[in-house]
């Protein structure tokens, strides 16, 4: 029998923030957000105090009640990967890392199936060990689920271990369908997102029993081969191993990225923002010794004022030279943006990348202007590893809209340091 741990960092970012100025979290007023954005800004995670006077994570400062004092932390991604890292250490002590996976910043998975028997402890008794050691090292407090395959331990860790005076909670198949059957709301299970409870209500179906009992054919032609997921969940079933996810490899390539303007902006403004990130994942591209040849843009806009726009462009030439992606995509912005509305989100991707030694050119391309283009991109990526992304810009990148250099700072879209 298979036996896994899911381990997740309680409210990571700011147990961080307290254990750096050497505050319990669990005392603590404190919450992580950048002040400069003003009340409207996302908490990126609040203290367990917090929590425990009703706040919830991820929320707005306005939403705040102005009676509750608290502290304001910067975030400082760098100091959290730094953390992650060095609390993945500890993991390194205990298990192999072939046998984890990092599900996120904060959260591991861990196939301790061969290791009970050798450090001859049960799960339980490994699990308390291993947030002893993070605790005792770092100052983290961890908690742990524990089941028989993957989404047991997820379901473990989300519903059952903040019941816990450990911590800690297991499951196995008969325990999660004696005990979690009629639990609500659905949305709290892994990978059922308050838009599939929605649409699963509207079938008369409430939680995982009904699930289990309901025709499948209902399912199937609801949410097509998805439905297959939601069928073994309901059964506490999971075939996925940590050994099939390291082995996984995708069929499609591609590289995005998008950002949330500070402010509103108009179309020529926005257009200056789409150009940065062109630059920058074209480099990206240069780097990595790869080629599009297709490309899509997404534009959102302020308030919700009218739907997205934007769309796909398969390209004529498969490259990875800026001036010529640049064109692409202010040929799409400008044929798809509505001029008479503000702009607050911007998103591109570069699809079906493959290698550059695979490139084809056409007769009508000059060969020499691209390989020169080519060539001044690769010191300019050269220098930019060597010496920080703003180590070289480009004028463009000093106009009063322009989001580069800031970005350029940021890790994850949040502050560095």
């Amino acid at each position: 029998m298979k036996v896994y741990m899911c381990i997740d960092l309680k409210t990571f970012f700011a147990s961080v923030e307290c254990v750096e100025r050497n505050l319990n979290p669990f005392t603590t007023n404190l919450v992580v957000a950048d002040e400069s954005r003003g009340m409207g800004t996302i908490c990126l995670a609040i203290s367990p105090k917090m929590k425990s006077l009703g706040i919830k994570n991820r929320c707005r400062r306005f939403e705040i009640p102005n009676n509750i004092k608290y502290i304001v932390a910067k975030p400082r991604m760098s100091k959290y990967i730094e953390y992650a890292a060095n609390v993945y250490s500890i993991y390194l002590k205990y298990v192999s890392k072939d046998d984890i996976h990092i599900y996120s910043i904060d959260e591991v998975f861990l196939d301790v199936t061969s290791y009970l028997k050798m450090y001859n402890m049960s799960a339980i008794v490994l699990a308390k060990t291993i947030l002893k050691d993070i605790y005792e090292t770092f100052g983290l407090t961890a908690t742990c689920g524990i089941g028989t395959n993957l989404y047991l331990a997820k379901i473990a860790l989300d519903i059952m271990s903040k019941h816990s005076l450990s911590n800690i909670a297991w499951l196995d198949e008969e325990k999660y369908i004696k005990e979690l059957s009629h639990h609500l709301p659905l949305s709290d299970f892994w990978q059922i997102g308050r838009g599939i409870e929605k649409r699963l209500k509207k079938l008369h179906i409430y939680d995982m029993y009904d699930i289990a009992h309901t025709d499948e054919k209902k399912l199937y032609k609801e949410f097509g081969i998805n439905a297959e997921l939601l069928i073994d969940h309901s059964k506490g079933k999971e075939t996925c191993t940590i050994e099939d996810i390291k082995k996984y490899s995708s069929k499609s390539t591609s590289i995005s990225c998008s950002q949330i303007l500070f402010e509103d902006y108009n179309f020529q403004d926005a257009r200056l923002v789409l150009k940065e990130m062109v630059e920058q994942k074209s480099l990206e591209l240069v780097k990595k010794e790869l080629v599009t040849s297709s490309i899509s843009l997404y534009i959102g806009y302020s308030k919700n004022v009218i739907k997205s726009t934007g769309g796909m462009k398969k390209l004529v030439n498969s490259t990875n030279v800026y001036s010529s992606l640049v064109k692409e995509f202010l040929k799409l912005y400008d044929k798809t943006t509505n001029k008479e509305y503000k702009i607050r989100k911007i998103g591109i991707a570069m699809c079906n990348l493959y290698s550059k030694e695979y490139e084809q050119l056409d007769l009508f391309v000059d060969i020499n202007n691209i390989q020169k283009e080519q060539k001044v991109e690769k010191v300019i990526v050269d220098i930019k590893n060597t010496f920080g992304k703003n180590a070289i810009l480009k004028g463009a990148n000093l106009q009063e809209k322009s989001t580069a250099i800031l970005r350029n700072k940021l890790v994850g879209g949040h502050n560095a340091k």
